[in-house]
């Protein structure tokens, strides 16, 4: 009898989450850097695009992610290209990643501290002002790669979780969903398929576990 009722308001929330988003085609804005447009994996094995293809089959019929992201920016340069592009304030989910390339770059916390606020303001704005159809996910940490096995990986880990106490801080001071990501990075030293071909982005292995923690809670947006 349990086990009936339990299938039964599965099946209601289902048909409840159909009605809901009947005739309703979403969009979806992604804003970052290297780990939201993919560097070095194929277009089907980046997050946003993965994320998009699992709403779907969800009954959340969502657009194929509009990306403004690029290997290599910093966050005053993904303010650049946002204003640049200068997308609409329409969408319906909008993401936000940034900042690793301030820490490579030796850039101050101050500064991204300022930059990100600005850039979940803008993420905000462009989700129809809905704060409840924004996340942003936490920075990596690449010093678990290749790439880093000559560098300072203690040295880089503290300060990717400095960087990420700021976004964290300020993503629950404005009341948006956030995403831990990094301890799914660091598994990569330990097992390097999570590792692209680089050997310093994340493979779509990895990506994958980013979407399997955070699709439940993006549906739930909806």
């Amino acid at each position: 009898m349990k086990y009936a009722l339990v299938l039964l308001l599965l099946l209601f929330g289902n048909c409840m989450v159909e009605q809901k988003n009947e005739g309703k085609q979403f969009t979806y804005l992604a804003l970052g850097d290297s780990y939201t447009i993919g560097e070095s994996v194929k277009e089907e094995e980046r997050y946003p695009v993965m994320l998009a293809k699992e709403l779907n089959q969800a009954k959340i019929p969502i657009n194929n992610p509009d990306i403004i992201a690029r290997t290599g920016w910093t966050t005053d340069e993904l303010l650049s290209a946002i204003e640049k592009k200068n997308p609409p304030n329409t969408y319906d989910l909008v993401s936000l990643l940034i900042g690793v390339n301030n820490q490579y770059r030796g850039y101050s916390v101050d500064t991204y501290h300022k930059e990100f606020e600005i850039l979940l303001k803008i993420a905000i704005e462009k989700a129809q002002g809905n704060k409840n159809r924004v996340f942003v996910l936490s920075i990596p940490d690449y010093g678990v790669t290749p790439f880093a096995q000559n560098s300072d990986t203690a040295k880089i880990a503290h300060e990717i979780d400095i960087f990420n106490n700021i976004n964290r801080e300020i993503s629950q001071l404005y009341g948006v969903k956030y995403f831990d990501i990094t301890p799914i990075s660091r598994k990569a030293k330990d097992n390097a398929q999570l590792i692209a071909k680089d050997g310093l982005h994340p493979s779509g292995l990895m990506y994958k576990e980013w979407v399997t923690l955070i699709l439940n809670d993006v549906r739930a947006m909806f």
